[in-house]
């Protein structure tokens, strides 16, 4: 029965914290492996392979009903070769596994649950199922049983649907367009309105419930609006704001949780996700600087220290995740009753709350409360007649009482592990934030984590998906690859240290012989990756950017530094290919679109010269760190140029002894510029 103690199966030495986590289960475990692979087909018997995260409650709720029961666990051992793999640190096996969830289901999540042919091929799955058969769902022993019987019985039918399975996922895989002659710049125009069109006007984002953050949709509707397009920003300013309001976003503490069960934002899947806070925080960013509402930038600032002071490794790498259970309860971290709050706060603090958010003596979730406001904090400032920065402070005050509080709960558990490519979106996010709010200690944070990155996940074999405790898995994927090359060229534009663009220049050599598909783009794993039913290449964007339209918008992005002609038409070539679902499917391809835009333009590159380094709060300085500049590269050096500068900053000279700037496109300058007035007018 569930509960009793048993010695630790394989997964005790591993480093993932989700597989640690099932270490002492009575299932027999294995690590997705050779030793795994061979026993199953040493003995002839079916995989059973569960994939999941640290951070995910129903895979919690799985183990606790089935994997822990001593029944289900002598079954599973003595007729399955059981299987478990974090989907975190196996984003190949996720895909490919996941894929044919939704091709036998039409739908997939986690954890993801499937029977596999000792040769690797899907023939049954779903997802969680319950210790009980109840909403339509078998039990799991019972299903264990059924599939058991069927491997006896039925073997030829099992391999039939296995290969016709793995036939239809490998042909998805290689579904992609023509190689058309150019792109069309209407497709800019599609995708916009395509997604105002479906924009959810009354309760904000897209689709109904369960809801999504979307940021890399919204990030696409802010580079459209500095385009001029007003309908863009205000697609942009009301997502945010019903996002930033609370439920979603964790207004004690700061960040975002993953997603909203309901259609307006209130009640969230509690788990905090490092990609998710990396991206929103950016786009809040970006928000700020487009709109001037100084509570985007708040919400970005929020975010961001959240980051640094809950999610970051002594080292500077930053942790993958916070469970969404605490106790085993979902959410018991984040909710409040109102006596602990009239316990908490004064009179006067806790009349402020009630009027700026709704606390019912009933609750609104579970008997609970979550905290959210009623209203942006410039309605509630005018209706209390305050100003919004004395708002903005009495509430701050309240949330740091309530965080201290907070913190004496027993505390979701922290999927420690480092992860290169969240990593990177993360990096992207402090340097950016860096830049254009003038805070050195998001500079000193990101400087940190990209030094670390370097020394621990750089090997001399090239560079790790996974990090933990001294230890290194598996070898890096495309979009660990490309994220980070990204995030590194967007700190060099923040702080000009030629290391950074030296390293990204290194990554990006290695990513075409190790990633490259013949047929056009690139394979998520590297090649010969060992035990897979094929090489992945997932084009989809998901909730982080896919490894293709990071690869491409890394190529984009640094042919504008190198003029490295190749780069950039290998990106183009991806993006013609992808023309026809970019215009079908935007909601589903954000980064892409991103690609799209920087690819069309115009892009423009900006050199900067000067005989010593610049202080920072030099005017040119201050302007081209303080102005938003999208489609923008920007690059410093001091004469002379070193050899492996950016090819943008060669052959450029100061003008009479002057910091001189060189604004380009396509490599072609105009007249260089020496004090601010010149600059802001080719700006302009």
């Amino acid at each position: 029965m569930p509960g009793q103690s048993h010695p630790p199966n394989r997964l005790a030495h591993e480093t993932s914290p989700y597989l640690l986590q099932h270490a002492n289960n009575p299932v027999d475990w294995y690590p997705w492996g050779q030793e795994a692979l061979d026993r199953a087909r040493r003995e002839d018997k079916p995989i059973f392979l569960s994939i999941g995260y640290a951070a995910c409650h129903w895979c919690h709720v799985m183990e606790r009903e089935s994997f822990l029961d001593e029944r289900v666990a002598a079954f599973l051992n003595d007729h399955f070769v059981a299987i478990k793999v974090d989907r975190e640190e196996r984003p190949d096996l996720d895909n490919i596994y996941m894929g044919s969830v939704v091709l036998m289901t039409g739908q997939g999540g986690w954890p993801t649950s499937v029977f596999l042919t000792p040769d690797l091929e899907p023939f049954y799955g779903g997802t969680y199922f319950p210790d009980l058969p109840r909403h339509g769902l078998p039990s799991f022993l019972d299903l264990l049983h059924a599939v058991q019987q069927a491997w006896q019985q039925d073997r030829q039918n099992i391999r039939s649907v296995g290969a016709e399975i793995s036939r239809q996922l490998h042909q998805n895989t290689l579904q992609i367009g023509a190689v058309d002659q150019h792109i069309e710049s209407s497709l800019l125009e599609t995708a916009r309105e395509a997604l105002i069109s479906t924009y959810d006007w009354q309760n904000g984002g897209w689709g109904r419930a369960p809801k999504f953050p979307q940021p890399m949709l919204l990030e696409f509707l802010c580079l459209q609006a500095s385009r001029g397009h007003s309908q863009s920003l205000e697609v942009v300013r009301h997502a945010l704001d019903v996002m930033q309001r609370g439920g979603l976003s964790d207004l004690v503490g700061g960040g975002f949780h993953r997603y909203s069960i309901d259609a307006n934002w209130l009640v969230p899947h509690f788990e905090k996700m490092l990609y998710d806070n990396a991206q929103m925080a950016l786009v809040y960013l970006h928000a700020f600087l487009l709109s001037g509402d100084e509570n985007y930038r708040k919400t970005c600032e929020d975010c961001l220290d959240f980051i640094a002071r809950e999610m970051r490794h002594p080292s500077g790498g930053f942790f993958s995740s916070l469970d969404a259970d605490s106790d085993g309860v979902e959410g018991a971290y984040y909710i409040w009753s109102q006596a602990e709050l009239a316990e908490l706060l004064t009179a006067g603090q806790l009349e402020l709350l009630i009027a700026a958010c709704p606390t019912p003596h009933g609750g609104n979730f579970e008997g609970r409360i979550i905290l959210r406001l009623r209203a942006n904090r410039m309605e509630i400032a005018n209706d209390l007649e305050m100003p919004l920065e004395e708002l903005n402070t009495s509430l701050s005050d309240i949330f740091i009482n309530l965080r201290a509080a907070r913190a004496l709960r027993p505390r979701p558990l922290t999927d420690d592990k480092i992860l290169t490519g969240w990593n990177a979106l993360t990096l992207r996010a402090f340097a950016e934030a860096a830049r254009y709010l003038g805070r050195p200690d998001y500079l000193k944070a990101a400087r940190t984590n990209a030094d670390f990155l370097l020394a621990e996940l750089v090997r001399p074999e090239g560079l790790y998906r996974s990090w933990r405790s001294g230890q290194v898995k598996q070898q890096a994927y495309l979009e660990d690859n490309a994220a980070l090359a990204i995030a590194l060229l967007s700190l060099y534009q923040t702080d000009y240290d030629q290391r950074w663009y030296t390293a990204a220049s290194i990554l990006l050599s290695e990513m075409q012989p190790r990633f490259s598909d013949p047929s056009g783009g690139y394979f998520d794993t590297q090649a010969g990756t060992a035990n897979l039913l094929f090489r992945p290449k997932d084009l989809q964007d998901n909730a982080t950017p896919s490894g293709n339209s990071l690869a491409a918008y890394a190529a984009l992005f640094y042919a504008a530094f190198s003029g490295q002609g190749e780069l950039r038409s290998s990106a183009e070539r991806q993006l013609q290919q992808m023309q026809t679902a970019l215009a079908r499917y935007p909601s589903v391809f954000g980064f892409w679109l991103q690609a799209l835009d920087f690819s069309l333009g115009p892009a423009r590159q900006i050199a900067l010269i000067s005989q010593q380094q610049l202080p920072a709060n030099h005017p040119l300085i201050e302007y081209l760190r303080s102005t938003y500049l999208p489609r923008t590269v920007l690059a410093a050096g001091q004469t002379p140029i070193p050899a492996d500068a950016p090819y943008l900053l060669r052959d450029r000279n100061v003008i009479d002894g002057l910091p001189t700037v060189y604004i380009c496109q396509n490599f072609t300058c105009r007249l260089p510029v020496t004090n601010l007035d010149e600059l802001i007018a080719q700006l302009s």
